[in-house]
């Protein structure tokens, strides 16, 4: 709809490509003015969720940029299957350090900005994966499990303020990120087209809307959520 979050400001990471880009320019589309951030790509500030210090910065710059912050979208994240037999902790701690740190320091960097809005809206990035498990999805699936229990901690301490936080947990989205895998393992678009009850894989846009949705007057009176955008999938586990 647009016009609804007119005049509000919103900072999204991953913003380069994937669900992050779909949410800047759905945000965009309904009125609000996005500071976008990312590893690469055609953002407002190019930079690594993960340096120690940054998450305050981006705060900072999006409120120097737009005189506030409203709305704030951590979509920055990783994903790949790594057998959890020789599993290594390099590997294990990046992936908690995207998924889950980086995301917990800009939600904590931005709670002062977040409390003088009244309006405040924060929608983390989770995944079916924060619900179930799956082989070869170890920190993948321990990170977004930590990200739908940190999202519902949030909302109950914010609340008081007007704060919203809500988790959203993707099912099988084609995104630069995932296309890979699917076209190295064309059983593997199959397995999912068909698991979903839509019938297909879930396009970038179909999250952002539902993030938009969330960051809305519309959707005030929900928080502490996780909202499965899958197509349906999860109805046949």
């Amino acid at each position: 709809m647009a016009g609804r979050l007119e005049g509000r400001s919103a900072l999204v990471t991953g913003a380069g490509s994937g669900i992050g880009l779909a949410t800047a320019r759905r945000l965009a589309a309904d009125g609000a003015r996005v500071f976008t951030v990312d590893l690469k790509g055609e953002v407002d500030r190019l930079a690594d969720v993960t340096a120690p210090g940054i998450n305050a910065e981006l705060v900072a710059a999006a409120v120097a940029r737009h005189g506030g912050l409203d709305i704030l979208v951590p979509c920055a994240g990783v994903s790949a299957f790594h057998p959890l037999e020789g599993h290594d902790d390099d590997y294990f701690d990046h992936v908690m350090a995207v998924n889950l740190t980086a995301v917990f320091r800009l939600i904590r960097d931005a709670v002062p900005a977040l409390k003088q809005s009244p309006q405040g809206r924060i929608v983390t990035i989770g995944s079916t994966m924060a619900r179930f498990g799956d082989a070869g999805l170890v920190a993948y699936g321990a990170s977004k499990h930590a990200v739908l229990g940190m999202t519902r901690s949030v909302a109950c301490e914010l609340g008081p303020f007007g704060i919203t936080a809500n988790c959203l947990q993707p099912g099988a989205i084609e995104t630069p990120m995932t296309e890979p895998a699917f076209t190295a393992m064309p059983e593997f678009r199959t397995y999912f087209e068909k698991k979903a009850a839509l019938g297909r894989l879930g396009q970038p846009e179909d999250v952002a809307d539902v993030i938009a949705f969330l960051c809305s007057d519309d959707a005030r009176f929900m928080t502490g959520q996780g909202f499965f955008v899958d197509g349906g999938a999860m109805t046949r586990q």
